[in-house]
C-alpha cells in the first residue's frame, strides 16, 4: 500500500515555466516538491534547474504515476488545452482525498492581444470537475501568478493568491500552503465557480501588462 504524503507537493506538468516557477516558491517555503513529467529526463532537468535556484535539493523528478502515488496535492500546471487530456491520462492513479490544484487559465493571443477563451463548463477548473474520478478533491489557485514571477525567486511576490473550490477541507489546505510561501496572501474565494472570475482576471492583467509594457503587474486586494 503507498503512503501518500500530504506535506508533499507534486507538479503534473511540472516541466514548463509555470511548474518550474511553482515548485521553486513551494520549495522556498519549505514544502518537498516532486516535478512530474511524461518523461524522466525531462523531469530531472526540470528538478536540476529548481534546486540551482535554490541553493539546495528540495525538489525531486518522477513520472507522472510515481509523483501521483506519494503527493497528497497536486498542482496540475500544464496549458489550459491539455488539462483535460492530462487528467484522463493519470485518472486511475488518482485516489479519493487527493487534491488536485487547477491552476490552468482559457487564454489565447491574438495579433499579440491576450484573449479570454469561453470554456462552456464556465471554467477550466469546472471543466476538470466533471471528469475528475469520485472522491478526488478540485481546488482552483495560482492562477493570477505571473509564471515568470513565480520563477524568480529574486523577484518579491507581494502580492494575493484567490483560492477557490467547493470542499471546504481541500480549500482550507491550499489557504495554508499558498500562504505560506513568502510575500503570498492567500484569500479565500469561495466555491469552485469563482474560478470563472479569476480565470478572465488573469487574462485582463496580462492585457494590462502587455498594453502597459509592465512585467509581472499582480493583484493585490487593498484594505482586506
Amino acid at each position: 500500500m503507498c503512503y501518500v504524503d500530504f506535506m508533499k507537493m507534486g507538479l503534473l506538468g511540472g516541466t514548463g515555466a509555470e511548474g518550474r516557477g511553482l515548485a521553486v516558491r513551494l520549495g522556498l517555503a519549505g514544502f518537498p516538491v516532486v516535478i512530474g513529467s511524461r518523461s524522466a529526463d525531462r523531469a530531472a532537468a526540470a528538478a536540476r534547474a529548481c534546486n540551482e535556484m535554490l541553493g539546495r535539493p528540495a525538489v525531486e523528478p518522477a513520472e507522472n504515476a510515481a509523483m501521483l502515488r506519494s503527493c497528497g496535492v497536486v498542482f496540475l500546471t500544464v496549458p489550459y488545452e491539455e488539462g483535460p487530456r492530462a487528467v484522463a491520462a493519470i485518472g486511475a492513479d488518482l485516489r479519493a482525498g487527493q487534491i488536485l490544484v487547477d491552476v490552468t487559465v482559457p487564454m489565447r493571443f491574438r495579433e499579440g492581444r491576450a484573449e479570454h477563451v469561453e470554456i462552456a463548463e464556465g471554467s477550466c477548473a469546472e471543466r476538470l470537475a466533471r471528469i475528475l474520478p469520485e472522491g478526488v478533491l478540485l481546488v482552483a489557485a495560482f492562477k493570477t501568478l505571473p509564471a515568470h514571477v513565480l520563477g524568480d525567486p529574486a523577484q518579491p511576490l507581494e502580492c494575493d493568491d484567490f483560492v477557490c473550490g467547493d470542499d471546504e477541507g481541500a480549500r482550507a489546505r491550499v489557504i495554508e500552503i499558498a500562504g505560506r510561501i513568502p510575500g503570498l496572501r492567500a484569500l479565500d474565494a469561495g466555491p469552485l465557480n469563482a474560478a470563472r472570475a479569476l480565470e478572465r482576471m488573469t487574462v485582463l492583467v496580462v492585457h494590462l501588462n502587455r498594453t502597459c509594457k509592465k512585467k509581472g503587474a499582480r493583484f493585490r486586494v487593498v484594505g482586506l
